[in-house]
């Protein structure tokens, strides 16, 4: 390809900005030089939005954005502005919400055409470079676009002007009313209903993991006693585990499937699916102690600490689906490529237990042939597979992992999908929270102090002077607004670390956060939080997001925080707050439930039955006796305070209901209440569990 000049995203830090930097399309970043050029100009704005692992913004760079002609065409009719979505999540949600209003979908690519006072009367996704199956082409968009801008002006700004004002109406959230328990059932059976038995998951195709539907379905079960809810999420588990949306030689799970089965996935990787999934696995282990949910966190885990880790201890974004130009080649086989790498033998047991056939195990949506590549995935589990074959199961499993690293060694060889490496703190606090909540259920101290050196990337370079979180790192460079994000899932991570260290200093920077979100993020009028602080970016829309899609809204995971430092604090503030919180969810969360299951999640802690347990030793070596009995029992709606002679000063500022107690020091005790009622102090861990139903 051609190499142009350098246009304006030269000098940007994002990946995939820099990946545009030298198309012939005269891209600006978002920012005042642009929208200023194109109001000197009359010109509209083409806003382009996406992300670097993102398969179809590579086929509409490839297709139109490298192309002289069609470059020629954008610069001559536009002002275009290239915006990653991670980056700027804010402008991301207003104008895909614009999108999804004008024509009924989402996703990315996403285009919108605006004018240069930011308003957008034009919006769709990926555009191919000419018409094709009745869809528009590019090129002719440009052109329609261009005639209507100069010759029919003022439907323009009408339409502006309509979208501008419905965006700004859908912005308002009025205080609702109390949300009635039976929203917990509601959500129940539309899971039920929309679920897969033959595969697990919900629906059809395409297959999302969305893990916290999952949480959900798990602490529904705890309450109701319910066992489709438990099944539910244990058949979606074990098959996603057997599925080609699992990298089984690398380890990790791709993004999403595009068939019903989970077999072929779109292979790009994404941090936060990483932290969701393991919080599944994990707490689906602490039910059932079934060691492949254990193992399989595990794997997540190993992935992420051998290929998304900086040296700095912070988590790096995203790996692609692409490489060498074409989605999947990185992960894709051939039988005779196997069985010249592992030998006739191996190689033959290889693709016997991995499904590979001669001509290819998977169909392509594309009309690119398969060539007799495979997709390595399991139809049974191995322990089925052991059952049925009647070999020792030592050995077999000896076999499978030197084959499984010696094609990891080879696969390593190959030419690598690009890493998206900027460090996001939003995304960082979801894995910190899997780490924290992993190490202390499998009793693993490097999961542990991987959670910690996150942490302690983000305090060394994602925050401000004044201790206000920044969105983003790169090339040692923090940059950009941090969103309520940001703060709800770097809290999460605190208070989970918190459970799994008892350091004080984690639940007092957990309260600290919680303290900056309340000043800049909280609407005082109508509650709930906005998505931008009050001293963000005047947007054309101040936006609160409250729906879970790939991963938990940031309102959603403050729900849940909310109801923890409540309990844990005995602050009833928080209580308020989280009151105020769910008020201003209700109605939506009653017309569409499904789409707040981990705000649910702390409705269910809210509402009941929930326990805090006070531990108090000498020391916190004392109270391990307790401490491991809780973390083999899941109980998700309790909270866990330790008090030791070290600690008791400093617990009584961040818990000044302890000063109430008169601990005991010379032997461990356990404090139990339920639902706001606290019984007497037992001194044995067993007597502890008894209570705790």
């Amino acid at each position: 390809m051609e190499q142009h000049k350098a246009n304006k995203l030269i000098n940007e830090k994002s990946p995939y900005l820099l990946q545009h930097a030298y198309n012939p399309v005269d891209w600006y970043p978002w920012g005042e030089e642009a929208f200023k050029k194109a109001e000197e100009e009359n010109k509209p704005v083409f806003l382009s939005i996406g992300y670097s692992t993102c398969h179809w913004c590579h086929v509409m760079e490839h297709e139109s954005f490298e192309d002289p002609t069609v470059a020629e065409l954008m610069n001559k009719v536009f002002v275009s502005i290239k915006v990653d979505r991670e980056e700027r999540p804010d402008i991301d949600h207003i104008y895909m919400t614009v999108c999804q209003m004008m024509t009924g979908h989402g996703g990315w690519p996403l285009s919108i055409v605006m004018t240069p006072d930011k308003r957008p009367f034009f919006s769709g996704t990926y555009f191919p470079k000419e018409n094709r199956y009745g869809r528009i082409g590019f090129v002719e968009l440009i052109k329609n676009i261009d005639r209507a801008w100069n010759n029919q002006k003022e439907d323009v700004e009408q339409t502006a002007d309509q979208i501008t004002g419905y965006l700004k109406q859908a912005s308002i959230n009025d205080e609702g009313t109390d949300i009635p328990p039976i929203v917990l059932d509601d959500t129940y059976e539309y899971y039920s209903q929309r679920f897969d038995e033959q595969s697990g998951g919900f629906g059809t195709s395409p297959k999302f993991p969305s893990p916290h539907n999952l949480l959900f379905l798990l602490r529904y079960y705890k309450r109701n006693n319910e066992p489709k809810a438990f099944e539910m999420v244990k058949k979606t588990l074990v098959e996603m585990r057997k599925g080609g949306i699992f990298d089984h030689i690398g380890y990790g799970f791709h993004r999403y499937s595009t068939d019903q089965h989970w077999l072929l996935p779109h292979f790009e990787k994404m941090l936060y699916d990483q932290a969701m999934l393991t919080h599944a696995y994990i707490e689906a282990y602490q039910i059932t102690k079934n060691e492949s949910f254990k193992k399989t966190a595990e794997q997540i885990l190993e992935y992420v600490l051998r290929d998304m880790t900086s040296v700095e201890g912070g988590f790096f974004s995203a790996e692609d689906a692409d490489s060498e130009g074409e989605e999947g080649k990185f992960y894709v086989w051939t039988k005779d490529e196997v069985k010249t790498i592992l030998g006739e033998e191996e190689g033959e047991m290889f693709c016997k237990i991995f499904n590979f056939t001669d001509d290819g195990n998977y169909e392509e949506e594309s009309t690119r042939a398969r060539n007799g590549t495979n997709i390595p995935h399991l139809t049974k589990s191995i322990e089925e597979i052991i059952k049925e074959s009647g070999v020792d199961p030592a050995e077999l499993i000896n076999k499978l992992n030197k084959a499984r690293l010696t094609l990891f060694a080879n696969r390593e060889k190959r030419i690598h999908p690009q890493k998206d490496d900027k460090i996001l703190t939003d995304w960082n606090g979801l894995m910190i929270s899997a780490f924290a909540k992993a190490g202390r259920v499998l009793n693993n101290n490097n999961y542990i102090s991987a959670a910690e050196n996150a942490v302690g990337f983000i305090n060394d370079k994602l925050k401000t002077k004044d201790g206000l979180l920044i969105h983003r790192y790169r090339d040692g460079e923090a940059k950009l607004t941090a969103t309520i994000d940001d703060y709800a899932f770097n809290i999460w991570g605190l208070l989970e670390l918190y459970e799994s260290t008892f350091e004080t200093k984690y639940l007092s920077q957990a309260i600290d956060l919680h303290d900056k979100a309340m000043k800049h993020y909280w609407d005082w009028v109508n509650g709930g939080f906005f998505f931008t602080p009050d001293f963000g970016e005047s947007l054309l829309v101040r936006t609160k997001e409250i729906y879970d899609s790939a991963i938990p809204s940031g309102s959603s995971v403050m729900m849940n925080n909310l109801i923890k430092l409540g309990r844990l604090t005995s602050n009833q503030e928080y209580e308020k707050i989280a009151d105020l919180l769910s008020k201003s969810f209700s109605e939506n969360a009653k017309k569409n439930p499904q789409a707040f299951t981990f705000f649910l999640c702390g409705f269910d802690f809210a509402k009941g039955p929930s326990f805090e347990v006070i531990l108090s030793g000498k020391t916190i070596d004392d109270a391990q006796p307790f401490i491991e009995k809780l973390r083999e029992k899941f109980t998700p709606n309790k909270v866990v305070l330790v008090v030791t002679e070290k600690n008791l000063n400093e617990l009584k500022i961040l818990a000044p209901f302890i000063s109430d107690y008169n601990f005991d020091f010379g032997k461990p005790q356990a404090y139990v209440c339920r639902n706001f009622a606290c019984e007497l102090p037992v001194d044995s861990p067993e007597a502890m569990l008894k209570m705790l139903v």
